[in-house]
């Protein structure tokens, strides 16, 4: 990687989940400098006072004030803040902007000023990001279903889908609520938004490149007994044999670095602490069942952002994300 200029980073909301992920990839990416990381309510403090597992890697500290020498902004905030903070903040128009909140994702909402935001779905958009100067980074629950789907939709075969997810308590992010307190969310279990949660927009917006007739998607997210991953299990009415339903994912995804189609069942260990999205296939009568998993914090968050940044910028697609997972 000798040929390439390292990146010069700016993250702003350092202090949550998803900036803590940021500065823990980007302190180890060969390519990237990190020129401030912004959080307020810590301004002059160490990032390992607050990422305490930074501890001896890094002596950053958050910082209240912007700089603008930097290539690239990462977004870490809140869903409505992102917007709200680039209409108060003068942002040069040559600094790249992810953003990590919901706020651009959907086309109709994917412009701000002169801004221009790309749906940030490397294995669906891959050539968009390439080009693309700003990037509007996919949720969570969005990145595990659609990955799931994608090769059933461009082969136009999608029929209506039912989905279940089951999520960590950090894709609640930080701030304490009453049901992500240690003695609710132990040993429990809790659907909520049923058939409503808000990522069904950008998976059902995606689905929509390739099968212009809409399909119902019906997906219930539960709340899990433990802080990080996402496993989706979704099942649609397919004619196509086993066989043929492998053929068709491992073909899609034969160029895609992160995102693997596993003949053995998978589990949740399989992809924690790594950017992966693991996939698996099974019959059962005429209905296909596809189960993939991912870790939310990663995949579905901060790493898919910084696999994004490396696209944009021509690096190795998998530049600082190759990362072991948590098996044991």
């Amino acid at each position: 990687m000798s040929d390439y200029k390292k990146i010069r980073v700016g993250i702003v909301g350092g202090a949550g989940y998803t900036g803590g992920e940021m500065l823990r990839i980007l302190l180890n990416h060969p390519m990237a400098n990190i020129v401030f990381v912004h959080s307020r309510s810590n301004a002059g403090q160490p990032a390992y006072k607050v990422h305490s597992d930074l501890h001896g890697d890094t002596d950053l500290r958050f910082s209240s004030e912007m700089n603008d020498d930097i290539d690239v902004l990462f977004l870490c905030v809140g869903h409505g803040e992102a917007k709200a903070f680039l209409e108060a903040n003068t942002i040069k128009e040559e600094i790249s902007i992810i953003d990590l909140s919901q706020d651009f994702r959907l086309m109709k909402n994917s412009s701000l000023g002169g801004r221009q935001f790309v749906y940030g779905l490397p294995e669906c958009n891959r050539e968009q990001i390439q080009t693309a100067e700003n990037i509007a980074n996919p949720g969570c629950f969005a990145t595990a279903i659609q990955l799931g789907l994608l090769p059933l939709a461009k082969a136009k075969v999608l029929n209506e889908v039912h989905s279940t997810g089951i999520t960590g308590s950090t894709g609640a992010g930080q701030k304490l609520t009453e049901t992500s307190h240690f003695s609710w969310r132990a040993n429990n279990i809790q659907a909520y938004k049923s058939l409503s949660h808000q990522h069904l927009n950008e998976v059902l917006q995606t689905l929509g490149q390739f099968q212009t007739q809409a399909v119902p998607v019906n997906f219930i997210p539960w709340r899990g007994d433990f802080t990080r991953g996402i496993y989706v299990s979704s099942y649609t009415q397919c004619d196509m044999s086993i066989e043929a339903a492998y053929e068709l994912y491992n073909s899609y995804y034969k160029d895609h670095p992160f995102t693997h189609v596993s003949a053995e069942m998978i589990d949740l260990k399989q992809v924690v602490n790594t950017n992966k999205c693991l996939i698996h296939l099974e019959k059962v009568g005429d209905k296909l069942i596809v189960h993939s998993a991912i870790d939310n914090l990663l995949k579905g968050a901060s790493g898919q952002a910084v696999q994004n940044m490396n696209i944009m910028f021509g690096l190795p697609e998998t530049a600082g994300l190759q990362l072991k997972a948590n098996s044991f």
